[in-house]
């Protein structure tokens, strides 16, 4: 007869979740009620360190990759300082290219093509091409200065002007010039250098008829000039003049003729002919009268047109 063992009680097995605090997943250890030799404990420890370690150098990798391509991104997209800066130019550049190709004004284009064929105009506009503002400035200078016409080296008249008397005083009257056009400043710098220079004539007894020893004389022979008789002749000359003003495209100037000869009249034609005929057109020459045209007197301001040369 076999004696039987009474069998020994087992305790249940329990399963408990053990997380460690340098790992990523998590561990299930089986526990039982026998004991476990010490070297089983280190090597689980051991394990649990290797995986903690592989995990942490797994999200570094992953950091630096993710970095990388971040920094790859931004280079080509143009998002660092350099990049903005040249899209920010190339942007300027872009848009005054299309200001100049849909918004630059038809006249300074056509001035432009034309510097190709006038060294004047090119000289006029000199380094104002390309800025309407300036070009325009430049223009309306040269206009006022030397006139609208750029080509036309004569710029007179090939009509002859007419010439009339309306009670005319020799000792005090005005002088009154029409021109084809509002006078530019050359215009009224030449008109009034004429009369300038026909007054000093006059003031140093030029047009004194009593001395005319040479007027009729043949020049073919030594002719003799009789200096005490020129001497003993009445002097004549202007007594005064006024400055030449303009208003518009009419001129006048008040003379007084004092005791010089009416020829002075004839030399001073004479002179006003070759300069309407050669620089400025002059309609018509008239001798007295006090207003012409739409002549209005003390009007001096030169925005209405007035203008003058002071003798």
């Amino acid at each position: 007869m076999m004696l039987r063992q009474p069998a020994r009680s087992l305790a249940p097995l329990s399963f408990v979740s053990t997380f460690s605090s340098n790992s990523n997943p998590s561990w299930l250890l089986l526990q039982s009620p026998f004991p476990k030799p010490k070297h089983i404990h280190h090597k689980i420890k051991h394990r649990l360190s290797i995986a903690a370690m592989a995990s942490k150098s797994n999200e570094g990798t992953s950091t630096a990759a993710e970095g990388d391509v971040y920094s790859r991104e931004a280079k080509g997209s143009g998002t660092t300082a350099r990049g903005r800066r040249l899209l920010r130019v190339r942007e300027e550049k872009r848009k005054r290219e299309y200001d100049r190709i849909h918004n630059y004004p038809a006249w300074a284009k056509v001035l432009e093509n034309a510097c190709k064929d006038d060294e004047e105009l090119r000289a006029v506009l000199g380094d104002s091409i390309g800025n309407p503002e300036l070009m325009r400035k430049r223009i309306e200078e040269r206009v006022r200065k030397k006139g609208r016409n750029f080509h036309k080296s004569k710029t007179g008249s090939v009509l002859s002007f007419k010439v009339s008397f309306r009670d005319f005083n020799p000792m005090g009257s005005y002088m009154w010039f029409e021109l084809f056009g509002a006078p530019t400043d050359r215009d009224v710098d030449l008109l009034g250098s004429v009369i300038q220079a026909w007054y000093v004539l006059g003031r140093l007894g030029a047009f004194n008829s009593t001395n005319l020893q040479l007027g009729n004389v043949c020049m073919d022979y030594n002719p003799l000039y009789d200096s005490e008789k020129a001497a003993k002749v009445m002097p004549s000359s202007f007594h005064d003049i006024g400055d030449v003003e303009f208003q518009d495209n009419w001129g006048r100037v008040w003379v007084d003729l004092g005791t010089s000869d009416f020829f002075a009249i004839d030399v001073l034609l004479n002179s006003l002919t070759a300069l309407s005929s050669e620089y400025l057109g002059i309609q018509q020459v008239i001798f007295g009268g006090r207003r012409m045209g739409d002549w209005e007197d003390g009007m001096t301001n030169s925005e209405y047109g007035y203008k003058n040369f002071q003798i």
